[in-house]
């Protein structure tokens, strides 16, 4: 089948290359346009996608807007049968209704649940022992359109976001062919989302990270294991960001203020949560790098061993 596949990210990479094994024709390939970044960002790098791409051979298209005329135009030129999105922005209505066939989305959640930008951080955030993925059609409103496909997957008790990521990654390559067999074939059946049952999934941003350590202990576990690695939970220690990747939980009685922190000097860091404590492993205090507990409390000089986050 003729296919135009959009994505950016290290997410969308296996999708595309699994299409690929399975003998479809990508005809060309949308993604982002290259950014600066890197040291000093004076190097312009390329979207995991579109360095895959390349190394495939595949045609690479980069618009700054999806609405160009000139744009549409290149999609019509490659007279795809049917498009394959996999993390990408949000299309015009002018794109996604272009293939004859469709346009297909994969989303990183049991849709109408999670529907947004971050589904993956907000299932473990919110204590989810369940998640999954969809494919269903692009529709005007975003994650909405009727579903193709869904596979659940359990969330592991100790599990994070980046872990949850990246069997996601390899699970979706495997449903978006599956996908893309059945419309091939005609032979299958859409379900309408209920709406009633949607839950919001927004983007993340450094505000939403903020601990609040005045919360139940296993709520602030999992905020913590559902934004690790990025964009990472944090607290401030001593004046300065604290940013926390790992931890473990202890449920406790106790009388200490929430956010008050304890340590040994140098093997264990605790904050107490409403009704115990979280003891952060993998810590990355501002300024300095990413490293175990164990490492970064011998390289501190503190003059206390307890004090207010």
């Amino acid at each position: 089948m003729r296919i135009v596949f959009m994505g950016t990210p290290e997410f969308a990479v296996p999708s595309l290359g699994a299409l690929l094994d399975a003998g479809h024709e990508i005809v060309g390939v949308v993604t982002a346009t290259d950014k600066f970044g890197g040291r000093g960002k004076k190097q312009l790098l390329q979207s995991p996608v579109k360095k895959f791409a390349l190394e495939r051979g595949l045609p690479v298209l980069q618009p700054r807007n999806l609405k160009d005329p000139a744009f549409v135009a290149q999609l019509e030129a490659l007279k795809p049968e049917l498009a394959v999105v996999v993390a990408f922005r949000m299309l015009p209505e002018v794109v996604w209704s272009l293939p004859p066939r469709g346009t297909i989305n994969l989303h990183a959640s049991l849709l109408p649940k999670y529907r947004g930008a971050a589904p993956i951080n907000w299932a473990i955030i919110n204590g989810e022992k369940v998640t999954g993925l969809t494919t269903f059609f692009i529709q005007k409103e975003i994650d909405t359109g009727d579903i193709i496909l869904q596979r659940e997957m359990a969330i592991g008790p100790e599990e994070t976001a980046g872990e949850l990521h990246d069997r996601m990654m390899v699970a979706g390559a495997e449903l978006v062919v599956d996908t893309v067999k059945l419309i091939e074939s005609g032979n299958y059946e859409l379900k309408k989302q209920d709406d009633s049952q949607a839950t919001p999934a927004p983007k993340i941003f450094h505000e939403t990270c903020a601990i609040d350590w005045d919360q139940p202990v296993d709520r602030v576990y999992d905020f913590i294991r559902g934004l690790s690695p990025y964009p990472a939970a944090w607290t401030t220690f001593q004046g300065k960001q604290l940013d926390i990747y790992r931890c473990k939980k202890e449920k406790a009685a106790h009388e200490l203020k929430p956010g008050t922190w304890q340590t040994d000097g140098k093997q264990w860091l605790r904050f107490a949560a409403r009704d115990g404590f979280i003891y952060p492993t993998e810590v990355k205090l501002s300024g300095k790098r990413k490293m175990a507990v164990e490492e970064w409390l011998r390289g501190l000089r503190l003059e206390e061993l307890q004090g207010r986050g």
